[in-house]
């Protein structure tokens, strides 16, 4: 991720139509605060507005505003009311001569002026500093610290502002919301020059605006790589959940070209969990985050490249070659490919619940929205680890957290610690042999019909948030046609090929293929997308790590 340079300089900014005073006021301030602020001048109302405008954008503190009284176009005090929606605790200066210092005095009142000056100024030692010492005290001792993150202004029920949220949060993009209906919201989307009807508004620390970007134009703008720095390698990883992240871990450290290539965030559906307690080596448990940011760190410390926020659409063999093809067209190549492609949640197939999507309701854990649950009815629908530890973690902040599970109890599909946790929560309550039947709310989730499935009853109930972890489709579509899957879609490999010790239609080489290859020499697959695997974190990273050795093996020998 890009670093910013340092914090911005504080900027004081004068205005004034009359091009030999602009430049006199300027030169003044310069000479006294040059080194310690950045002093920008302009020579209209408007001209000063827009840099104000993209001094906001960028996040860059105004101290001090120092405007003409008669300007043609605007009028001073016209220009002030309209910067201190820009920047309201900027201390306000009104430069005016003798004949209108009655205005300037109503102006006070008017647009709460710090100070009015008389022209001349001169000497600026006796009439000029001494005033702007004393307002850039007052401003210095209010707390203005900038930190140059990124801005995001949504709407809480925007489900396209939610979903960025998530893909910033998940990439370690650090970032600060804001509300459209806040006055700081507000003054970004005016900034911005947008009226709130498309939403969100992306503001990255060098003050570029993005309205509803694609999560391709947000990671080139915020610092992520997503341009591959060659054509070919020794090793391309599709997929950067625990598998994908452990083979690029183990390949670049047994010095292998390796680039991953990530459609969304790494981590996978086990960077979303908010807690793991059953990983080797982290007794006290670890976020899914955490262990996201460990295995990136370290795949980059051994020279694992890793693209983000691609989308890839095909795979094919050419010659000695793997080529992978992505949505843009564009493509590169390896001598070898790991399949760590994961799962996704399946969607709920009950009315109003595809038009809800990220306005209350949320599939996987969406860490982002748990504050925003504090004190209100949330629902979990799914019975499997990752909605126990959902559960578990949201318990803390809701009022209630219902799990909604279609099994007769939890132990069939939870760890036994989980099941423990869940019962002894006393906020957690499960709803057994229930499905959810119907989604209802007008602009927002407001209820659930649940459906008993023993009794056939139904039952209306109120909530705000409803989280979805209803079992997991493999994200294989895209190799139709090329990788042999099975009936639901999970990648076939080694003997589940070639069953009574036949080896695969059309394979090329006098050996069956390894535990983990595809029906296509040097093309492997590791963690959930294959058939039969475990669905656990420590499998999957061990996958990963068995799947670099078998593609060491099938390079020695071709």
């Amino acid at each position: 991720m890009a670093q910013a340079a340092g914090p911005p300089r504080t900027v004081l900014i004068t205005v004034d139509d009359d091009p030999a005073v602009s430049r006199a006021v300027a030169r003044d301030l310069r000479r006294r605060y040059g080194e310690s602020y950045r002093v920008v001048r302009a020579e209209s109302g408007e001209s000063a507005l827009e840099a104000l405008r993209e001094l906001k954008l960028r996040g860059d503190p105004v101290a001090v505003i120092i405007a003409d009284y008669r300007m043609p176009a605007m009028s001073g005090i016209e220009f002030l009311e309209q910067a201190i929606d820009i920047y309201p605790d900027a201390r306000r200066v009104l430069l005016t001569a003798y004949a209108d210092t009655g205005a300037a005095i109503d102006a006070i009142n008017v647009i709460d002026l710090d100070h009015y000056l008389l022209k001349p100024w001169e000497p600026p030692e006796e009439k000029l500093y001494p005033v702007l010492d004393d307002l850039l005290e007052v401003w210095r001792a209010a707390d203005h610290h900038q930190v140059a993150v990124t801005k995001v202004v949504g709407h809480r029920w925007s489900a396209r502002s939610s979903t960025v949220r998530e893909f910033l949060a998940r990439n370690e993009v650090p970032y600060r919301w804001y509300s459209s209906d806040d006055p700081e919201g507000r003054r970004l989307l005016a900034a911005a020059g947008q009226d709130g009807r498309r939403l969100p508004l992306v503001v990255t620390p060098d003050g570029t605006a993005l309205v509803e970007p694609t999560d391709g134009d947000l990671a080139a703008r915020v610092g992520l790589a997503t341009t591959p720095a060659a054509d070919f390698y020794d090793l391309v990883i599709i997929g950067g959940g625990p598998a994908g992240l452990g083979a690029a871990v183990y390949g670049a450290s047994e010095g292998l070209r390796t680039v991953l290539v990530e459609r969304s965030a790494t981590g996978g559906q086990a960077g979303q969990s908010s807690r793991i307690e059953n990983y080797l080596g982290f007794p006290d448990g670890v976020s899914g985050a955490q262990l996201t940011d460990r295995a990136r760190r370290q795949a980059a410390k051994f020279g694992a490249e890793i693209l983000t926020a691609r989308e890839v659409t095909g795979l094919e063999v050419g010659g000695a070659a793997r080529v992978v093809r992505f949505a843009d067209g564009s493509a590169i190549a390896a001598h070898a490919v790991i399949l760590a492609t994961g799962v996704s949640y399946r969607q709920l197939d009950a009315p109003g619940a595809a038009e809800l999507t990220g306005c209350g309701v949320f599939y996987g854990s969406a860490l982002t929205e748990a504050t925003a649950c504090q004190g209100q009815d949330v629902y979990i629908v799914g019975g499997a680890n990752s909605a126990g530890q959902a559960a578990i973690f949201l318990a803390r902040n809701a009022k209630s957290v219902t799990l909604v599970v279609r099994r007769p109890s939890l132990a069939a599909t939870m760890s036994h610690y989980l099941v423990q946790q869940v019962e002894e929560a006393p906020s957690i309550s499960v709803r057994a042999n229930t499905v959810v039947e119907a989604v209802h709310g007008e602009h927002q989730l407001e209820r659930l019909t649940l459906r008993d499935t023993e009794t056939g009853g139904s039952e209306l109930v109120d909530a705000q948030w409803m989280f979805v972890f209803i079992g997991a489709a493999p994200r294989t579509d895209w190799l139709e046609g090329t990788v042999r899957r099975d009936a639901r879609g999970f990648i076939l490999t080694g003997p589940d090929l070639a069953p009574e010790g036949r080896l695969p239609a059309g394979w090329e080489l006098d050996r069956p293929p390894y535990h983990l290859e595809t029906n296509i020499p040097g093309v492997f697959v590791a963690g959930d997308a294959r058939a039969e695997s475990a669905k656990r974190v420590a499998s999957a990273v061990g996958e990963g790590a068995m799947a670099v050795m078998l593609a060491h093996r099938y390079l020695e020998q071709s």
